[in-house]
């Protein structure tokens, strides 16, 4: 189990508790995390679960893969730490991440 952090636009923080081998996005959705729309269920179609990861966890992380690239094009605001949350797998390295969400969504 991992802790992850969602910080809404509003400076409103989640924490919850999240399973190794579950994605960013499928605990944001089961725990009601304002902002994350993921409409296309986590297949890495569409750009509605787009976060940015807190600067101190962007190399743990890890960097987007071609494809979660092309889908970030779809989205709002894009910077260098944007990843699709679909795309992040929780896992005991990730203890204690921090995601921020971002005020609109694609």
């Amino acid at each position: 189990m991992a802790k992850i952090t969602y910080v809404e636009s509003n400076g409103t923080r989640h924490e919850v508790e999240a399973e190794n081998g579950s994605t960013v996005m499928e605990n944001a959705v089961r725990n009601d995390v304002p902002g994350i729309v993921a409409e296309c269920g986590g297949a890495c179609t569409c750009a509605t679960c787009h976060v940015y990861v807190d600067d101190a966890w962007t190399a743990k992380a890890g960097g987007p893969s071609v494809m979660e690239e092309d889908m970030l094009d779809f989205a709002f605001d894009v910077n260098d730490n944007s990843r699709l949350s679909c795309q992040i797998k929780v896992s005991d390295e990730l203890d204690g991440l921090v995601v921020h969400v971002p005020e609109n969504q694609a």
